[in-house]
């Protein structure tokens, strides 16, 4: 079977799941992704620490915000922001 591939790194796809669902568990975004609950945890961390997602616990789970203005970080999409890629997909 040949591998497939995405466009979008499994950041992004986390990202896109939160932005539509703020608040689901990290281990349905795993699974929505096709990721392990752990590889969910640590790209949520780094998206929190790098500007991206902001995490708020409500009782005993967590919300997840998406923080729109945070422009994309390599060069070449540097002039675009997270909000602007996740329109995108959210109207598609």
């Amino acid at each position: 079977m040949q591998k497939r591939w995405t466009f979008f790194t499994n950041h992004a796809h986390v990202l896109f799941v939160l932005d539509a669902d703020p608040d689901l568990r990290l281990r349905d975004v795993a699974d929505r992704v096709g990721i392990t609950e752990r590889a969910a945890q640590r790209i949520v961390r780094e998206l929190q620490e790098d500007g991206y997602l902001r995490v708020t616990r409500v009782g005993r789970r967590n919300r997840y915000e998406v923080l729109p203005d945070a422009p994309l970080r390599h060069p070449v999409e540097g002039h675009r922001t997270v909000g602007e890629v996740a329109a995108l997909v959210r109207s598609s």
